[in-house]
């Protein structure tokens, strides 16, 4: 049931929308999964109205799939589709690795050093949760470093999309372990003000992710949702 209290001065197409989307990014509705509107309508509280608007807009963030006489469903991840984000968060995390390095201000950089230890303090613990929401956090936080407006808005939809990813692969942490040893080479380049060095390791760093998903993607992720296929 939604929390209306809370947001009720927003329109409630936007409330559902959002809702099913966070739904969907994080896994609480699994990839494939038919999306009805009558249970969905119930369990938020609200009229079918607002889910089937919210359903029609997320099929043109391609992150539902209606299929005519079958339903809506939450679109399946394919190995590709994991490699095509790759690649282009890849070369824009880059860029904004680059400019962070040039532009980030000392009270950013302080905050880049704390988000990179609490990734690495979820990692020793062995918190999912903590693990999956220091990560986005510390690539969002890397973006906003840039100091571009144009280079946020596109990576934000890029990172939207990769937060699917991330509630999948991280279910076997173990394969990542190396992960907070290259968040902290991308920071310590940013904070020394290396923008070369920067890009480098931020490209490393998704390159390193892309190889495994390449690699071994099929047998982890078949193991996470049976329909992902190469």
């Amino acid at each position: 049931m939604l929390n209306f209290d809370l947001q009720n001065h927003r329109p409630l197409r936007e409330i559902v929308y959002e809702e099913l989307k966070r739904q969907i990014l994080i896994g609480e509705i699994a990839p494939g999964t038919r999306m009805m509107e009558v249970e969905l309508a119930d369990d938020m509280g609200v009229s079918r109205t607002p889910v089937r608007e919210a359903i029609r807009k997320l099929e043109k963030e391609g992150l539902v799939t209606i299929e005519p006489r079958r339903g809506a469903y939450a679109s399946d991840i394919s190995i590709k589709d994991i490699e095509d984000v790759l690649e282009v968060r890849q070369d824009l995390e880059g860029m904004a690795a680059a400019l962070a390095a040039i532009k980030a201000t000392d009270e950013q950089k302080e905050e880049l050093r704390k988000v990179t230890e609490d990734y690495k303090t979820a990692v020793e613990s062995g918190d999912v949760k903590e693990m999956i929401r220091h990560d986005e956090a510390f690539h969002k936080l890397i973006v906003r470093c840039s100091d571009n407006k144009t280079l946020i808005q596109l990576v934000s939809q890029v990172q939207e999309l990769a937060l699917r990813f991330r509630y999948i692969y991280y279910d076997d942490f173990t394969r990542f372990g190396s992960q907070p040893m290259e968040h902290k080479e991308i920071i310590d380049a940013i904070i020394s003000g290396d923008a070369n060095k920067a890009r480098h390791a931020a490209d490393e760093h998704i390159m390193h992710l892309k190889k495994f998903v390449i690699n071994e993607g099929e047998s982890v992720f078949h193991g996470n949702h049976q329909e992902i296929q190469k």
